[in-house]
């Protein structure tokens, strides 16, 4: 007996796709984990190495910049070798780049480890979303996505309290190191978990397939452009994850603790509790998923709102407020999974895969543009001698606003391309 035969399949939604999907959010649980380390580290990096919010911004920035830009690449990837190979070749450099973070002697080794953790973490959510549209039935994508999501809050829930008490009781390199740890556990499970089955081999009459190369899926991106509908969809994707990630993982730490004086474990504490929030949040919306219509008058109503939300906290310099609300907007935040389903119909299923790496592509290039955006607002308030996050919070409310604006004026996929099933 061949040894090295191809295993069969397994049936869709089964319980070893499941466990294998589960190994895979590690990945995705960590690379959530290194996007929101500034709400806790923001502090403690700023008084070490003596950083200006400009500055804060472009370190922040710098993992979604990197993350953003791979995405395609990382798309044809999956595509050529597959999630397994993917992700275990990729994520070592998460891993060199946060052990690189934890012993930086400067501020520009704090930003190269950073851009490394950014490549290394690149694949981490598409290859669960190719993992889910592969494996399980199509009428579960958006639940099953949205689940994906709520799990992967686990590394978000260790940038809240955990992260301020291990900062507090060591520093903020022991934080890196954690992760940097976490993250080799990450990369051993899902070696050890994940194996996807052989694909079916080709038929000797029939060609084989064209392995598209990187240059053709950015060639092959262009058509998308065309579609009326792409432009809106972009600019609500710039902005609506974006506003999110602003405010949990760079500026929540740093104006509960600079404006109104809570401890870093009592900003922790706050973190901790809008991240539970944002976890349940992605599952809830994608089993209410209203579909059609009514799905992206959701968007822009959770969008508007948010954008209220930020402004509130701009104007009012509350600390109920500043407390509140963001736990408030975790609860809401889910809203950005409907955005996958409306791309997963907009586009005919030829090019679904393109429309998903565009998507994710806008998502982080917009958290990254926020983040720059936001350190320069506030370098700006400092220099005018105002606060600097009522200037942080307005740029955020405006640009999320502008954002859901151009979605709502601009032409929408109104009717599905392709029906979900």
């Amino acid at each position: 007996m061949n040894k090295h035969a191809a295993s069969p399949p397994p049936t869709r939604g089964s319980t070893s796709a499941a466990a294998m999907l589960v190994a895979l959010a590690t990945a995705f649980a960590l690379s959530q984990a290194f996007r929101t380390v500034g709400a806790m580290m923001a502090t403690p990096l700023t008084q070490h190495f003596g950083l200006t919010p400009q500055a804060l911004g472009t370190w922040a920035g710098t993992f979604h910049f990197t993350f953003g830009i791979m995405q395609l690449a990382m798309g044809v990837s999956i595509d050529h070798f597959g999630v397994r190979r993917t992700v275990l070749t990729a994520f070592p450099l998460a891993i060199a780049g946060a052990a690189l973070c934890t012993v930086a002697p400067g501020f520009g080794a704090l930003l190269l480890g950073q851009a490394l953790i950014g490549v290394g973490c690149a694949p981490a959510f598409l290859a669960c979303t190719v993992f889910i549209a592969r494996h399980f039935d199509a009428a579960r994508f958006t639940a099953m996505s949205g689940l994906v999501m709520s799990l992967a809050g686990m590394g978000i829930l260790f940038t809240g309290t955990p992260l301020a008490l291990l900062i507090e009781a060591a520093s903020w390199r022991a934080g890196y190191a954690a992760l940097t740890a976490f993250a080799v556990l990450s990369w051993i499970v899902i070696f050890w978990r994940v194996h996807e089955p052989a694909r079916t081999a080709v038929a000797p009459e029939e060609p084989a397939p064209e392995r598209q190369s990187l240059r053709q899926a950015v060639r092959d991106l262009l058509p998308l452009f065309a579609m009326p509908h792409t432009l809106g969809l972009l600019c609500f994707a710039c902005v609506s994850y974006a506003a999110f990630i602003t405010l949990r993982g760079l500026w929540l730490g740093p104006v509960l603790h600079d404006r109104h004086g809570l401890s870093l474990v009592a900003s922790g504490n706050v973190a901790l509790v809008m991240t539970v929030a944002g976890m349940a949040s992605p599952m809830l919306f994608g089993r209410l998923d209203p579909g059609g219509a009514r799905r992206t008058r959701w968007m822009m109503r959770c969008a508007f709102a948010g954008a209220a939300m930020f402004a509130a906290m701009a104007l009012t310099q509350s600390r109920a407020i500043d407390i509140g609300l963001p736990i408030v907007y975790g609860m809401l935040s889910g809203y950005s999974v409907l955005l996958y389903a409306y791309t997963k119909n907009a586009y005919p299923a030829a090019v679904t895969g393109r429309a998903m790496a565009l998507l994710n592509m806008a998502m982080f290039l917009g958290v990254s543009l926020m983040q720059w955006t936001t350190g320069v607002a506030a370098s700006w308030a400092v220099a005018q001698g105002s606060e600097p996050f009522r200037a942080v919070f307005l740029t955020v409310s405006g640009m999320l606003a502008a954002g859901t604006l151009a979605f709502w004026l601009l032409p929408r996929a109104k009717v599905p391309v392709r029906p979900t099933p």
